[in-house]
């Protein structure tokens, strides 16, 4: 299988299925002598992992990580780290009865079309259970911007109908709802509306958000290596998400230039803009702007009710999906695009380092 590993410089490669022994990543480029030890990573994957809420799938993964090399003495060697994650609560059996069935929604139609062989047990490698191996290392990308001044903090911004209101916006509650809602009171909505969608035992989508603060002007390549189109396919990535938006996104489409161009002027001399509509990046190069993506989610493709489907023989059948499903991925999907974020623009400044001849010589001639 092609398209396990990611990035250019800080280079990741995830491994392992839903169902089976472990998963987890390989992260080869991290420079040596980042403090790094397992608390760092996991209260990232505690964000993520099953279990842990009214509103998430009862599957019960603890998701603790194991870091098998590449750290000496609490510190980065520079070489190869890998992360790994047991899984402890797969209940296989749950998956055996739908075996010869294509779900709706799923990937197991087009696993079959591509491979002639698919592992069944929760979606195998297509499963969000994969992207436990992405926030692990994403965790560690994260440690290495805060060192840099840069921050990146990702949210749900909607779940069904009920959207959070930016004028509340309250950072704590991202990480003490069980919505990952910075809008306290639109979280106590979406609980209610999502008490409603399991009681009819159907799924629902939402739309996440992630900021990127402090991030400098002069970062991506303006062709093929536009920062804007890697960010899109680091959230496209992820298995259930369907649309992304950049800055103000599609409401950009129906306005003049008059409307949307941000004008440019200077503070204390720095040259600053007036206004943010392109999100922080033109042209594919940050600006030094707020970088803004926002992700929308598909409602979770497994639910209980009774769906038309066909078999691996081609014959047309009814299908009921047991196991434990989230009736919504957002929340837990949130630190995912925060990962998937901050490995791309960990990757876009380092590969920036060599962009200019004055930067080298002042690197290597101190």
């Amino acid at each position: 299988m092609a398209g396990s590993s990611y990035g250019t410089v800080f280079r990741i490669t995830t491994w392992g299925e839903s169902h089976g022994k472990a998963l987890g990543v390989v992260i080869d480029g991290c420079p040596a002598g980042l403090e790094l030890e397992e608390s760092h990573i996991q209260r990232y994957l505690d964000r993520r992992r099953p279990g842990v809420s009214a509103i998430s799938t009862p599957r019960r993964e603890n998701d603790a990580v194991e870091i098998l090399s590449g750290v000496f003495e609490g510190r980065t060697t520079g070489t190869p780290i890998l992360l790994m994650i047991r899984n402890t609560s797969q209940i296989s059996g749950d998956y055996s009865e739908i075996a010869a069935c294509y779900r709706p929604g799923h990937a197991d139609y087009t696993f079959d079309q591509k491979y002639g062989f698919r592992d069944y047990r929760g979606g195998g490698r297509s499963s969000g259970r994969e992207t436990a191996g992405r926030v692990a290392a994403g965790a560690v990308a994260c440690r290495i911007l805060e060192q840099l001044g840069v921050n990146v903090c990702a949210y749900t911004r909607s779940i069904g109908p009920v959207e959070a209101d930016m004028n509340r916006f309250d950072r704590a509650a991202i990480l003490s709802t069980p919505t990952a809602m910075p809008d306290r009171t639109a979280d106590e909505a979406a609980v209610r509306y999502l008490e409603e969608i399991k009681k009819a035992t159907d799924s629902v989508g939402g739309c996440m958000e992630c900021m990127i603060d402090g991030m400098p002007a002069g970062i991506g390549d303006p062709v093929f290596e536009k920062l804007d189109a890697n960010l899109a396919k680091a959230a496209m990535s992820i298995g259930a998400v369907k649309a992304v938006e950049i800055g103000d996104g599609c409401l950009v489409s129906s306005r003049r230039g008059s409307e949307n161009n941000d004008g440019f002027c200077v503070s204390d001399g720095r040259i600053l803009k007036s206004s943010n509509h392109a999100g922080g990046i033109l042209g594919g190069i940050s600006d030094g702007d707020r970088i803004v993506i926002r992700a929308h989610v598909k409602p979770t493709p497994s639910i209980y009710l009774t769906q038309r489907t066909v078999n691996t023989d081609g014959q047309e059948t009814d299908i009921n999906i047991k196991g434990r499903h989230d009736p919504v991925i957002v929340p837990r999907a949130v630190v995912v695009l925060e990962c998937m974020t901050a490995l791309t623009v960990l990757d876009a400044m380092m590969i920036n380092m060599s962009a200019r001849m004055d930067s080298l010589i002042d690197f290597y001639r101190k």
